[in-house]
């Protein structure tokens, strides 16, 4: 499968390489730079270390005996994507906040996804949460976590980190739904309205407020945000995977 890849993302990744080659160049350069350098590396390392052992320390594995349905999606998506094993799944109590992420840490490679996402796949939601696990997954194969971690001087730049961000987002929602395009809209909305509230979306209202809601303020918002907004992205997806719609304007079956 060819992955879909959203056309900014290269062009931003290639300034991100051009702007921290310098940052480092500079830092090297003066000397004494070497040493802050060195130091923020260290206490990278530590901090994501420490973060990695609080989730694995506080969290549920997923596996083929625990959480099997979930734990067969990620298996499934895993494959069709090209890897050769499933990351590192865990579930994490979030106090009621809907998302996931990926994370990356000595070679090894994890996706945490927040525990009320996974009450979906016991709700007739498998698509919704088969999406968000893909758009975690396609994080990983494109080296995401990879790249922010060898170009953070560049992330640190304003505007353009965020730009950068928000490109690998779009990426990732691209293909995710390349990989599950009946859960593309429904992973999405979920986000916007909770776990219940989804299923009874007018999505052809959401369609229609992505065109009409603009000006400064929301422009700007996004611009300082690393994610695009989110009525922009059900907008994107709705348009790339042309899931069928009603006459209400909600999706069927």
């Amino acid at each position: 499968m060819k992955l879909k890849v959203y056309p900014k993302e290269r062009f931003y990744l290639f300034l991100m390489f051009i702007v921290s080659a310098i940052i480092y160049a500079i830092l090297i350069l003066s000397g004494i730079g070497i040493m802050y350098l060195l130091i923020a590396t260290i206490f990278a390392f530590f901090a994501h270390g420490i973060f990695i052992g609080s989730i694995r320390g506080n969290s549920i594995r997923v596996s083929d005996k625990q959480f099997p349905e979930v734990y067969k999606i990620a298996k499934e998506l895993s494959q069709k994507i090209g890897f050769e094993e499933v990351p590192l799944i865990y579930i994490m109590q979030s106090g009621g906040m809907l998302n996931a992420f990926a994370t990356k840490f000595l070679g090894r490679n994890f996706v945490i996804i927040y525990s009320d996402v996974l009450e979906l796949a016991y709700k007739e939601g498998e698509p919704a949460v088969a999406f968000i696990i893909a758009h975690e997954l396609a994080h990983i194969k494109r080296k995401h976590l990879t790249w922010r971690g060898l170009l953070y001087p560049a992330m640190l730049v304003p505007f353009l980190g965020p730009a950068y961000s928000r490109a690998c987002e779009y990426t990732s929602d691209l293909i995710a739904a390349q990989l599950v395009p009946d859960g593309a809209i429904q992973g999405l909305t979920v986000l916007a309205t909770g776990k219940r509230l989804y299923q009874k979306l007018n999505i052809l209202e959401v369609i229609n407020q992505s065109e009409e809601e603009s000006g400064f303020w929301i422009w700007l918002s996004e611009k300082f945000s690393n994610h695009p907004n989110l009525i922009k992205r059900i907008n994107r997806v709705y348009y790339e995977t042309k899931v069928v719609i009603d006459s209400k304007g909600y999706q069927m079956q």
